[in-house]
């Protein structure tokens, strides 16, 4: 399958990226023990943090290393973590730097601001504090300027960089020093403001082609479905963009006729969407370990530290943890911007794979390294720019259960089910204003109101 898709125009690409770990210092000892640390405020949970079925626990105690039990704590924790992080978030405005969570179980979040009188806001929200030198937006205009030097010079000496909140700097890979240095100069970004990493390291394509089901392109090419979307009265579902050109026809597992690419960006993004014939019912399900299905309940983005697992038609399931988002990739046929990537590793065929948190979501499996005997690196194309671009709702078991809740429509920003909310967002549900707190699309039966753990009542 390998050498019968090496023609097309359009491919996945994998890179390899070692993780960054950072360990927090204790403070000087004194004579006196110390303090014990404050509880954790309680917050509320997000929707179905906790209804991870058995297998999906299983694999990640077997990829993470976890003891019986702690796969469970770890995504409630992680569920929690991700709802402070937004209250701080919109509480420090253009103070906030980032955030991320560690610890196999705990999900300890900190909270990084440009400014130490936030210390005693973000610690009473159970979080720890980082005081460093460059807020969000900052590290974001530096990577931008990355962005657009890549449009005018690409090169396959620098194939990847990303902002990289746990140093609060912006992180490029290449091969050598020098390809930094040229890289660098070429878009004007001041060396102070961005980290090399070098190595050998290059990113290769993904010739192979309810979650995680294999799909053909054009008869030929291998992929795997993501997630089961719809868009007005037309079922489908999304995927990676390398996997196929609008207009290419698409067959089943089965070998059945199946659909037809809607949309498709590749490189740039890497996303696109397939629209199903009447004989393919879409579902919330994604396949999980030994053929277990998880239902998908939202698209609630996960922290930095958080982790994930990876559903493809080549390896199965398997789990591992985000390690940067917004990052850029160099690709062959050019660069895609805005991935995550994580240390789940993946083959050739996983490409437009799922990606999932608990029951949440992520993205659709772009590219990586490895393979899932020695380990690897893989980024995916987050859901909800996905969603946001074409204009798709997911399917969920809210969606398929719930009815939607009804809305403000007086208001020019009333809250609306399946449209894709970011952090800091204010809308308008019933008379009241909220702020959103976790990047999502809004679900029918999920409305501000009923789900704290996505907004706050301002």
């Amino acid at each position: 399958m390998v050498g019968r898709h090496a023609a097309r125009s359009r491919r996945a690409a994998l890179t390899a990226l070692g993780a960054l770990v950072l360990t927090a210092l204790p403070s000087a000892a004194s004579a006196a023990p110390p303090p014990a640390p404050a509880p954790r405020p309680a917050v509320a949970r997000t929707p179905d943090a906790a209804a991870a079925p058995a297998r999906m626990l299983s694999a990640m105690e077997r990829d993470l290393r976890l003891a019986p039990g702690q796969a469970a704590a770890r995504l409630v924790n992680e569920a929690e973590a991700g709802t402070r992080a937004g209250m701080l978030r919109n509480t420090l405005g253009d103070r906030f730097a980032g955030a991320w969570v560690s610890g196999a179980t705990s999900a300890e979040l900190t909270v990084a601001t440009t400014d130490a009188a936030d210390t005693a806001a973000i610690e009473a929200q159970g979080a720890e504090a980082a005081v460093v030198g460059r807020n969000l937006a900052e590290l974001r205009a530096v990577k931008e300027k990355l962005d657009a030097a890549a449009v005018r010079t690409r090169t396959r000496q620098t194939p990847v960089w990303y902002v990289d909140v746990k140093t609060n700097r912006v992180t490029v890979q290449a091969t050598s020093e020098s390809a930094a240095t040229a890289f660098l100069a070429a878009s004007g970004v001041s060396g102070r403001d961005v980290a090399v990493r070098v190595s050998p390291d290059q990113p290769r394509v993904l010739e192979d082609l309810v979650g995680g089901d294999a799909y053909y392109i054009d008869g030929q090419a291998r992929c795997s479905i993501g997630f089961s979307v719809t868009k007005d009265d037309q079922q489908g579902f999304a995927t990676a963009g390398h996997c196929g050109d609008p207009g290419a026809t698409t067959t089943g597992f089965n070998e059945a006729a199946q659909g037809t690419f809607q949309a498709s960006t590749f490189p740039g993004k890497d996303m696109a969407w397939v629209g199903v014939n009447s004989d393919w019912t879409a579902t919330p399900d994604v396949k999980a370990q030994d053929g277990e299905k998880i239902q998908i309940a939202g698209s609630v983005e996960a922290l930095v530290g958080a982790s994930v697992c990876r559903s493809g038609s080549t390896t199965g399931w398997h789990c591992g943890t985000v390690q940067q988002h917004d990052t850029s990739v160099t690709y062959p046929e050019g660069t895609v911007d805005g991935l995550t990537q994580t240390t789940v590793c993946a083959e050739p065929g996983d490409s437009g794979g799922p990606f999932v948190s608990g029951t949440q979501a992520q993205g659709t499996t772009s590219g990586g390294s490895g393979d899932c005997t020695n380990g690897g690196t893989t980024f995916y194309q987050p859901i909800n720019p996905l969603l946001s671009d074409f204009g798709l709702t997911l399917k969920t078991t809210s969606a398929a259960s719930g009815t939607p809740a009804p809305q403000d429509n007086a208001a020019a920003d009333a809250w609306a089910a399946g449209r894709v909310y970011q952090v800091g967002t204010t809308v308008s549900f019933d008379g009241v204003r909220y702020r959103c707190l976790q990047s999502h699309q809004a679900q029918g039966a999920g409305s501000p109101a009923s789900t704290p753990a996505l907004w706050q009542r301002v």
